[in-house]
């Protein structure tokens, strides 16, 4: 422990042996997900220690270095300037395209939102209350960006199979619509938007289309170049304008390291940020942080030379057939299926088909094993990202997916206890406002003074002032549940009987 001042922690009066500082930091790990043994199906996209071993060089011998003076530090200027340009040519750019290296998905698409903001301000001063349309499936950063930017995101449903429902888009552009946005892939299920149709109505409506490429960027260009069929989504299509990528996702590049590429400089000049005024000086920003850390641009320069086309398409084959081989074994147990019938991205989403198997009692008996699982929703599913090196454990994982749905099976007792009611409750209430209440209350105690870990659910919804849903679980437990079950099962037999309906001639 470090020194205290009144039980809380403090900087040491004086500093420790170096090796004793690295000796507890060692010891912090002990309880995080086991990515190099391939247990984590998101977060962590590992190629080998070797490769790894070469990102902490590259990143190391850049460290204190800052790309905030392109100036003073030329070396990370060109670092950046040649990512930029490889990115690009993965894309199917023209000579055009510009772009910048950003920290990650999330800065790449805050500024998507933010350079079609302050391009329509320019172009079209009266609009007061941007819009941009979308699929519902698009990344929750867009969310984030347009709270942060003051841009109204409209959502348009997706069909069956996960990709965009075109039409329904269509139907919510209006005079606020200042851009449209797409996946390639959506997160979720791993499949990608029919972008040459949204593309043909942005070209049509004079709009800017972003595709947001964070997730499949670095995976889509090799996994075509394998022979897997992708539809097209990059810069072929005459309508996009912009795309970001992830080089710390399936670029095996250290994080944190992203590109957003745009086709030409009229479209990039809108991110950039100028101040005049200020009496430290001009000061321009080409991106969302001031200080931006040379190790990062570094590596995922290293990387992509490391790695090159033939590494990129080897691992994303690999990917892929590990992805088909857990979808396989998906689809061999009873009660179990694929969400989607097609992903076009090694991500495997699968779901429950048998009411008497609850997913999140599923998921819970996964997590006890060891394995790091993501849980979604709309519908309840868990989400399986693929990776290279996760061949040799999908027996493994299968194997206990078995057991656990076995578990779920005879113990239906289970859906109401423990964080399986917690997220299925989440899940299922159609107030989500109640739903935002609850989880910025498991939030606050994450984050409260002396807070350095996971707070103890069973222990969050007991006062008066915490969310609505956690006061129903640790309250009502089984009713509660079984309410939202029949409410759940009536409000699926309503979507069911309305999409019947609007498909009759």
């Amino acid at each position: 422990m470090s020194d205290t001042s009144g039980g809380a922690p403090a900087i040491p009066a004086k500093g420790l042996d170096h090796a004793e500082v690295l000796r507890r930091l060692e010891g912090f790990g002990g309880d995080d997900a086991d990515y190099r043994g391939g247990r984590t199906w998101s977060l962590v996209y590992y190629a080998g220690d070797e490769h790894a071993e070469l990102l902490k060089a590259a990143h190391n011998r850049y460290f204190s270095e800052n790309g905030l003076n392109p100036v003073a530090f030329r070396s990370l200027r060109r670092m950046e300037a040649e990512v930029v340009q490889m990115t690009a040519t993965m894309l199917n750019a023209g000579a055009e395209a510009v772009g910048t290296m950003t920290s990650g998905g999330t800065e790449s698409i805050l500024l998507a939102v933010k350079a079609c903001r302050d391009r329509a301000r320019k172009r079209k001063p009266w609009i007061r209350n941007p819009e941009i349309v979308a699929p519902r499936t698009l990344h929750v950063a867009f969310d984030k960006a347009g709270h942060y930017f003051g841009v109204k995101m409209r959502y348009a449903p997706v069909k069956a199979d996960g990709t965009a429902d075109v039409d329904a888009m269509r139907r919510l552009m209006g005079r606020n619509t200042i851009a449209l946005a797409a996946s390639a892939p959506q997160y979720p299920h791993g499949v990608v938007d029919p972008i040459e149709e949204i593309g043909a109505i942005a070209l049509e409506k004079k709009l800017p289309f972003h595709v947001d490429a964070c997730f499949g960027g670095f995976i889509l260009p090799w996994v075509e170049k394998a022979g897997y069929a992708v539809p097209l989504w990059d810069f072929r299509v005459p309508g996009v304008t912009s795309i970001s990528a992830d080089l710390h996702k399936y670029g095996f590049a250290a994080k944190g390291a992203s590109a957003i590429i745009y086709r030409d400089m009229s479209h990039l000049r809108h991110q950039f940020f100028v101040a005049t005024d200020w009496p430290g000086g001009i000061y321009v920003s080409p991106s969302m942080p001031g200080t931006r850390p040379g190790g990062p641009i570094a590596a995922a320069w290293a990387a992509l030379m490391a790695v090159g086309e033939d590494g990129y398409i080897s691992r994303a084959r690999a990917a892929m057939e590990s992805a088909a081989a857990l979808r396989a074994g998906i689809e061999q147990i009873d009660g179990l299926a694929p969400v989607v019938p097609v992903a076009h991205a090694p991500v495997v989403a699968w779901f429950s088909t048998d009411p008497a198997v609850d997913i999140f009692v599923v998921a819970e008996q996964l997590e006890a094993k060891g394995w790091s699982v993501d849980r979604q929703q709309h519908p309840s599913c868990i989400h399986c990202t693929v990776n290279a090196n996760q061949v040799h454990i999908i027996p493994e994982y299968l194997a206990d997916v078995r057991a656990a749905v076995e578990y779920a099976r005879s113990h239906p007792e289970a859906k109401s206890a423990g964080n399986a009611a917690m997220y299925g409750m989440m899940a299922k209430v159609p107030l989500r406002g109640l739903v935002k209440s609850s989880v910025l209350k498991v939030m606050e105690q994450m984050y409260a003074p002396g807070a350095t870990g996971m707070p103890d659910l069973d222990k969050v919804g007991g006062g008066d002032n915490d969310g609505v849903v956690l006061k129903l679980m640790n309250r009502y437990g089984d009713q509660a549940m079984a309410a939202l079950d029949h409410l759940d099962a009536a409000r699926t037999r309503l979507r069911t009987r309305l999409r019947g309906l609007s498909r009759r001639p």
